[in-house]
């Protein structure tokens, strides 16, 4: 198969890039130059390195970690031989038994390095394994030389007449090359889990109803609309909505609530989630690649790939790294060979293979992708969904937090919170009179006085003769009974009910007054309550240094009262969704850098205008393509994970620059010989060839560290 082609070339080596919109299953990229897709495996044309698939499978493919691994064991088979020949000078034919050994470990176990270091040369985008093969092939191709043309080369070469030959170190470098090979393989598979798991977590089929008779179906039959049937312990198909049925799902994957949430007719359940106990049929709603678990898979893809701006400067020191390294591998030759002891040229190339094998820039490379990786696997694992490398990034800048009041701070569900009826009147008969005239209202307060007398199974009569005053309230018949519902202006005579009123509005909350048969019968307290994480989360922030802004649409006297009770700094209250983008702006302009919280559409501008959005899971989806983070349980402690886990990663990625920075300033003089005249050093290439590896692994190690912080 042919790359796809765009007419959109990389500026590294013309390859044509993949289109942004592609099938993201059907591509594969490189870690390091996302510009790089194409539609087969394959390895990066600009660094060499074996191309991922953009989506890891359930069931990765290890074809190519399976391929070095069996290089490595037969190379270093061959190798042991090698090291005894070249340490017992006596053995007969010593030198022709190491030729004949050392060519497949050369020539064919590290064949891949000077395939890739080919296709550098010819993509002029030279890399790691193009200095890597130099140093393999120099020794190499010197140590060919030697055994058939001996007479050829000058004394500067021998030693007591004998010429010195490298097979031990060719072979023992390309060894030494494969096993990091290995463990490099072996280690980056450990940050694909993350979305493998995710991928487990989806069934893979469903029980679709057809003309009442129930057949087993692959979910890639499964379409909007459908009639399903979910049984005791099967994972949900699909997003839907329940028509009929109970049952109690394990809805952890999404909110992270280990407890199972009752689920009944008219409630919506999530494709991927477990139910428990009972049986319902469900209306499919979302299928396939619009499914909340595929939304949330293909988000940490994207994620995953993406590019942080802090590797911005690897990229700029790795375009002129390898260039450099062969120029110094080049003068330590020139150097040794003019002024270095006897036998010069034999000094000139062993330093000058060092310096190549030593310098290989894999370790910087890795140091921003692998750790970007593992940071967005870890936040996909607590339900913090990163949209891109660069929100994870400024995410630990962030010295403010902004955030909605209605569904950010609270549940954004008013609930009845106390009621409080007159001495001719009992509470249970004031609620059910109530819910009965407001079944006929849409009012978010109606609804809450309705779910109040659900919940303590009352049965709600039928109202009659119903009419909405502009006023501000409801009138109607309900069992025989004439009643008022709404503010205080409509009633009069409630002078004792008013001042206790008074004091539940100064807290933020709600008063709805009830009158039956013309006299004042009680009144019914709803409020929004704070979610039960929000003081936590807030307190939380404040001990990371940030301070916490309110910014919402609601009264002065509701937002006073919940930003008394958390302890925010600051608010805006009274604030319209266009003004929320003027608020966002003057804070980025006094040199705050803002992270804004919301869940509604009219946050959707702010999010925008944020340094960082962070979109609460439970809110619209318009919230969510405008944040560059998402909250998949929609709770505030949320946002507490998302920094902590933006300041552990950005720590982990400068600890794998600094890392891999001083590795090769301090390696490759050393490898050139410049301590040699001080005391006598000298970097033998195989010992170069082996902190190479490592440095490489270190870097992957660091990284995946992120899989076990504790946020």
């Amino acid at each position: 198969m042919k790359p796809i082609t765009t007419g959109n070339h990389c500026s590294h080596c013309g390859h044509d890039k993949a289109p942004s919109k592609a099938p993201l299953g059907a591509l594969y990229t490189c870690p390091m130059h996302l510009e790089i897709r194409q539609d087969h495996p394959g390895y990066c044309p600009i660094c060499g390195m074996a191309l991922e698939p953009l989506i890891a499978a359930s069931e990765g493919d290890d074809s190519e970690y399976f391929d070095i691994r069996r290089r490595f064991i037969i190379g270093a088979v061959l190798t042991v031989p090698i090291l005894v020949l070249a340490a017992v000078k006596t053995i007969p034919y010593s030198a022709w038994i190491q030729f004949v050994l050392s060519t497949p470990v050369v020539l064919w176990a590290g064949w891949p390095f000077f395939e890739r270091a080919w296709r550098s040369i010819v993509n002029r985008s030279l890399n790691m394994f193009t200095l890597i093969a130099l140093g393999i092939g120099a020794a190499y191709s010197y140590s060919v030389a030697a055994v058939l043309f001996p007479g050829t080369f000058p004394d500067s070469f021998k030693e007591k007449g004998e010429l010195f030959i490298y097979f031990e170190a060719a072979s023992v470098i390309t060894v030494l090359v494969l096993l990091g090979q290995v463990l490099e393989l072996r280690s980056r598979s450990q940050t694909g889990k993350a979305i493998q798991s995710l991928l487990g977590r989806a069934a893979k089929s469903a029980h679709l109803i057809v003309n009442g008779r129930e057949e087993e179906a692959s979910i890639d039959q499964v379409q909007v609309g459908d009639l399903l049937r979910v049984k005791p312990g099967e994972k949900i198909p699909v997003d839907g909505v329940i028509t009929e049925g109970t049952g109690f799902v394990d809805e952890s994957m999404i909110s992270g609530e280990p407890l199972p949430v009752q689920k009944q007719a008219g409630d919506e359940v999530t494709g991927g989630t477990l139910n428990g106990t009972g049986s319902f049929l469900m209306k499919a709603k979302r299928v396939g690649s619009e499914t909340i678990l595929a939304r949330i898979i293909q988000m940490v893809s994207e994620a995953q790939r993406s590019r942080a701006p802090i590797q911005k400067l690897a990229d700029q020191v790795s375009g002129y790294f390898v260039p450099v390294v062969i120029l110094i591998a080049l003068l330590s030759f020139i150097i040794w060979a003019w002024v270095g002891p006897e036998p010069r040229y034999v000094y000139a190339l062993v330093n000058a293979v060092a310096v190549l094998i030593i310098a290989c820039p894999c370790a910087l490379g890795l140091a921003t992708p692998m750790a970007i990786m593992v940071g967005v696997g870890k936040g996909a694992e607590m339900g913090v969904l990163i949209k891109n490398a660069e929100a994870l990034e400024t995410l630990e800048k962030v010295n403010t937090v902004v955030v909605d009041k209605t569904g950010t701070l609270t549940e954004g569900k008013p609930k009845v919170i106390q009621i409080i009826p007159t001495t001719m009147h009992q509470e249970i008969e004031l609620l059910r009179l109530a819910a009965g005239l407001e079944q006929n209202s849409e009012h978010p307060l109606a609804l809450a006085i309705i779910q109040a007398a659900k919940d303590r199974n009352i049965e709600i009569p039928t109202a009659e003769e119903f009419h909405s005053m502009t006023g501000g309230g409801v009138e109607g018949k309900v069992a025989g009974h004439h009643l008022l519902i709404g503010k205080m202006e409509l009633f009069k005579g409630l002078s004792d009910l008013s001042i206790q009123a008074k004091e539940f509005q100064e807290k933020g909350q709600t008063v709805v007054f009830v009158s039956i048969d013309g006299h004042a019968a009680g009144m019914i307290v709803v409020a929004d309550p704070i979610k039960k994480t929000t003081h936590q989360a807030i307190e939380e922030l404040h001990n990371l240094g940030i301070k916490v802004i309110m910014l919402t649409g609601d009264s002065t006297a509701s937002a006073n009262a919940v930003a008394k009770s958390l302890h925010i700094d600051q608010v805006y209250s009274g604030v319209s969704p266009q003004d929320k983008n003027r608020v966002i702006a003057q804070l980025r302009l006094g040199g705050n850098v803002v992270a804004m919280a919301g869940d509604g559409i009219n946050d959707a501008p702010a999010l925008a205008a944020a340094d960082v959005g962070i979109a609460m899971g439970t809110g619209t989806d318009v919230a969510m393509e405008s944040a560059g983070v998402t909250l998949v349980k929609g709770d505030l402690m949320g946002i507490v994970r998302a920094i902590s886990l933006s300041r552990a990663t950005m720590r982990n990625i400068r600890q794998n620059l600094f890392f891999a920075f001083v590795y090769n300033v301090l390696g490759v003089p050393i490898a050139a010989g410049i301590l040699y005249p001080f005391i006598g050093l000298l970097l033998n290439p195989m010992i170069a060839s082996a902190a190479m590896s490592f440095s490489s692994v270190s870097v992957i190690l660091n990284s995946l560290r992120l899989k076990k912080t504790i946020l």
